[in-house]
């Protein structure tokens, strides 16, 4: 019974809102509002949960001195201040929570962003090798649609901005759309694999 009725409920409610979705009834709609304020009220108890696995993962690893455990023993003790420094001076303007967002989680933020941008950086100078005929033209295509975002494109020639607009356009997005398409596919077929009951892993181990 433990896998039976989850995923009988899954299988119920899955089920609903696929009729609600191409059936907007006033019955399905007003069973989606209700549904949704239940989310709404449900929801603190997942933030509660994914504090305490947090905790427990962090400690354990804290326990058995695991390979960079300090960096646990930081993570705890940032948990342990935010959510008193929250809920002791709330999270106004001037706050010690405020002060904790803006000078702590923004510049955090700002360096894992700075980051990507040298992995994208690498990961383009990898890419754009013209070792076969395709890299030539990825690294053709890249250039003029570069050289086109800024003046000095236009400097060049006037046909450089045009091209450039042509191939995010035409090939560009043509390429985006069939990804996209794929993507949707693919959700379609999980969720009726998850609603026939066939992809059951979510429901954890064991039988």
């Amino acid at each position: 019974m433990k896998r039976q009725i989850p995923l009988m409920i899954v299988v119920i409610l899955g089920s609903m809102f696929v009729v609600h979705t191409f059936v907007p009834h006033k019955i399905s709609a007003d069973f989606f509002d209700w549904f949704q304020d239940w989310i709404k009220a449900i929801s603190p108890f997942a933030i509660l949960l994914g504090v305490i696995s947090l905790s427990m993962v962090n400690g354990t690893k804290i326990k058995r001195k695991a390979p960079n455990w300090q960096y646990s023993v930081v993570t705890l003790i940032g948990l342990a201040f935010t959510a008193i420094a929250g809920f002791v001076w709330g999270t106004q303007t001037g706050t010690p929570y405020m002060w904790l967002f803006k000078n702590v989680q923004m510049p955090m933020g700002a360096t894992m962003f700075s980051l990507l941008a040298f992995y994208i950086a690498s990961a383009a100078y990898k890419a754009f090798r013209a070792r076969s005929t395709e890299a030539t033209v990825l690294l053709i295509a890249a250039v003029i649609v570069m050289l086109g975002q800024v003046s000095l494109g236009a400097m060049i020639s006037k046909w450089i901005p045009i091209t450039s607009k042509w191939i995010l356009n035409v090939p560009n997005l043509a390429a985006k759309r069939a990804i996209m398409i794929g993507v949707g596919l693919g959700m379609t077929a999980t969720s009726l694999k998850i609603l026939l009951g066939i992809e059951r892993t979510y429901l954890g181990g064991g039988k």
